[in-house]
């Protein structure tokens, strides 16, 4: 694996609806989601939604299940571990991490747009690169460490039906649910919608 981040940019598309995100518990939210096999209009604008509710909901990536959107592709805007921000849409994603000597943990807060509010320290790789398509199907691969190598992860685990409370021990579990409940009064139903 590179050691450093590899810039991508793209330009995300503008003008989509925002919608209410949808929460861990839904059944969308805990399955694989259907691969991308058509790159079209209809595709181009899902992904503009996307981008709209994840500014909305101000996070740094959001993939179409949380939108209640049973489809393999997400969006991204994230810094990385020099603060340079990196943008995209993955379809179809698929994550190459460290392994061996090469894996590197950081153990740092995450949180998940599905359940609004709460953090807790997960333990990531902290490296990553996702390979997957653009909305045209050409092949596409972003590279970062960081809070851009958690986000690049935690997308693709929801692609994969994986919400990061999934790689909590029981403990850690109860304690994020327990803050996101707390919190709820903050994030109605239909938020940020």
């Amino acid at each position: 694996m590179p050691d450093a981040a590899t810039p991508r940019s793209s330009t995300l598309p503008d003008g989509g609806t925002v919608r209410p995100i949808t929460r861990w518990g839904e059944p969308v939210m805990h399955r694989v989601q259907e691969p991308i096999t058509v790159f079209d209009d209809e595709l181009r604008a899902l992904a503009a939604d996307m981008v709209a509710t994840m500014y909305a909901a101000d996070g740094v990536g959001l993939a179409a299940c949380q939108i209640g959107v049973d489809r393999a592709i997400f969006v991204f805007d994230c810094p990385d571990d020099q603060s340079v921000h990196h943008q995209g849409i993955v379809c179809n994603p698929e994550i190459l991490l460290p392994e061996g000597r090469d894996r590197k943990l950081d153990d740092d807060d995450e949180g998940c747009l599905s359940l609004p509010g709460a953090f807790i320290e997960c333990a990531r790789p902290d490296f990553a690169r996702v390979e997957g398509q653009d909305l045209d199907g050409n092949p596409v691969s972003y590279s970062g460490r960081g809070l851009l190598a958690r986000c690049l992860q935690h997308e693709t685990d929801h692609c994969k039906g994986t919400v990061f409370g999934d790689r909590l021990n029981k403990r850690f579990r109860k304690r994020l649910h327990r803050q996101a409940e707390s919190l709820a009064d903050e994030f109605p139903p239909g938020w940020p919608a």
